[in-house]
């Protein structure tokens, strides 16, 4: 298999589609899911938000230094991203809350439940808890991609953590 850095070199140097292809194809799942953590399960915004990634992945991708994984990088951008969209969006923080559903455990009734979680979340808690839990970043990978000092990382992951444990205990997840 060919490595993140040979496919970028590919692309940067030569312009070359087909390794960007097979850099969306590797990470289009990573970046959706991100997004979908975001937008709280809108997945046409996600989708919309995960192809601008790419095409500012792309149109960059000769700023890419290799000093951190191709993946970070592209997380970043992502994490750009999507802070852009909010900024000009103004987004309320009141988000509708997905009514409870006691104890069921089917999929979508979790998945419901989880989106309904994190829209209880500040947006940069919500971001550090789907890059951590979700993704399997480290304290260190989640400075890199949002920007944010290891503690205060740190610190939103402890609030957010906090705060999806009392709401899922609240709503029958305790079991």
């Amino acid at each position: 298999m060919t490595t993140d850095i040979s496919l970028v070199a590919q692309v940067a140097v030569f312009g070359n589609k087909r390794a960007f292809d097979e850099l969306v194809r590797r990470y289009q799942s990573p970046v959706r899911r991100f997004f979908l953590s975001q937008t709280l399960g809108d997945s046409q915004l996600s989708d919309d938000l995960a192809q601008d990634t790419f095409i500012k992945a792309y149109t960059n991708i000769r700023s890419f230094k290799g000093l951190a994984s191709f993946q970070t990088w592209l997380m970043r951008i992502a994490y750009n991203v999507f802070y852009d969209y909010t900024r000009s969006n103004h987004p309320t923080e009141d988000v509708d809350v997905i009514p409870q559903r006691g104890g069921r455990c089917d999929n979508s009734s979790l998945k419901m439940d989880l989106y309904a979680a994190l829209a209880l979340l500040k947006p940069d808690e919500r971001t550090c808890i789907t890059l951590q839990l979700i993704d399997g970043y480290d304290i260190a990978g989640i400075a890199k991609i949002t920007g944010l000092k290891d503690g205060t990382v740190k610190s939103h992951l402890s609030r957010g953590k906090e705060k999806l444990a009392t709401y899922l205990r609240q709503n029958g997840y305790d079991k």
